[in-house]
């Protein structure tokens, strides 16, 4: 059974390591990825979220009400560029279900990544990809959504989890009714 790394795991805070083209089980982990990001209605996940620390993330940010998945399988992905003033918006994490977090992020994003072919690819987005390309690529470098969002909304969502986890909340929930004041 695939579990998903809760908060506060010291793995989410471990920077990763490079994948090895040679490593055979890169594809079955990229399966396993995309299984539980799917399962829990996520939009990307990354390596580290499945108790790996490998740089290596999946994302589909273009599901569609078919329910028709396509996912993008990034290996070794490097945050190439950013544009545009940071907007705040809501973030849920996987691995800290239960609640939103507001984070200030550029809204457009481009990242360079291998196959798992080892070809070479970019990939660019704004809005729900922009913001997901650069969430998923903290993942890897031991970031959580605790350490982006500012001091004073940091001591509240540490608050909000503590009382989401406490009240059962999923990976995949991205509120429950649990503020914590």
């Amino acid at each position: 059974m695939i579990t998903i790394v809760q908060s506060p795991n010291p793995i989410l805070n471990t920077v990763c390591e490079p994948c090895d083209f040679d490593d055979k089980s890169l594809r079955k982990l990229a399966k396993q990825m995309a299984k539980a990001m799917y399962k829990n209605d996520g939009c990307g996940i990354a390596a580290p979220q499945l108790g790996v620390a490998k740089r290596l993330v999946v994302v589909d940010c273009d599901q569609s009400e078919s329910g028709e998945q396509d996912p993008i399988v990034l290996v070794n992905p490097v945050l190439v560029e950013t544009q545009g003033d940071p907007v705040v918006e809501g973030e849920g994490c996987l691995s800290c279900p239960g609640i939103s977090v507001p984070i200030a992020r550029p809204p457009w994003a481009r990242v360079r990544y291998f196959d798992l072919d080892g070809e070479e690819w970019e990939i660019e987005g704004d809005e729900l990809l922009g913001r997901c390309l650069q969430h998923e690529l903290d993942h890897l470098d031991g970031v959580t959504m605790f350490e982006r969002c500012d001091p004073v909304a940091r001591i509240q969502a540490l608050r909000d989890y503590e009382a989401a986890r406490a009240a059962g909340a999923k990976p995949g929930e991205t509120s429950l009714d649990v503020r914590v004041r």
